[in-house]
């Protein structure tokens, strides 16, 4: 009875050992370094990436248009009793204060929008967007043409039938009295 005793603890030695020396082959890991966590960091990069740049080009022509709405309207921005002494004592008259007007939007409005865009709750619901619209079927081209055909067709349909009322009850009206002219298709 000895011996049965002896082998189960020396195998639960046996296992303990090797446990402990599977754990010092190991290589030790360490805690993770917070990589990349400044201002500029992209969250989750990589992810959704067409949806992002989509919302970047985007962003990009709402700023261009209104820095050229900014630019046509200096003219009416930049008068005024204490701005125009401003820029005359700074040396920034006609061509240089639109521009510099612009300037400032534009690098004020690419902070705001990178902000923003880069958000967690933005960057994810962009994320959720991009793997949406990859699981969209979309139709082939034959499919398409075929359905165009039929929405012109029902349309050409419609109209042809629309008109033929409108003679009719044109007709009616007029046989009625209701209309005092002639349709035209009766002639003058």
């Amino acid at each position: 009875m000895e011996s049965t005793k002896t082998k189960p603890d020396s195998k639960d030695a046996m296992s303990e050992e090797s446990e402990h020396e599977e754990e010092s082959r190991r290589p030790t890991q360490t805690a993770p370094r917070a990589v990349g966590t400044g201002y500029f960091h992209i969250y989750k990069k990589g992810q959704g990436y067409w949806t992002r740049m989509g919302t970047v080009a985007g962003a990009a022509l709402l700023g261009l248009l209104t820095g050229d709405f900014l630019y046509t309207q200096s003219e009416r921005i930049l008068t005024g009793q204490w701005i125009t002494p401003f820029l005359n004592n700074h040396h920034l008259q006609d061509p240089r204060a639109p521009f510099l007007l612009v300037g400032l939007f534009a690098v004020l409005y690419t902070l705001i929008a990178f902000h923003f865009m880069n958000k967690p709750g933005s960057v994810d619901f962009l994320i959720a967007t991009d793997s949406e619209m990859k699981k969209v079927n979309w139709t082939t081209q034959k499919e398409l043409m075929g359905s165009t055909k039929i929405v012109i067709g029902f349309v050409f349909v419609m109209a042809v039938l629309l008109f033929t009322y409108d003679l009719f009850f044109q007709f009616l009206f007029w046989l009625v009295g209701v209309l005092s002219t002639k349709p035209f298709f009766l002639g003058h």
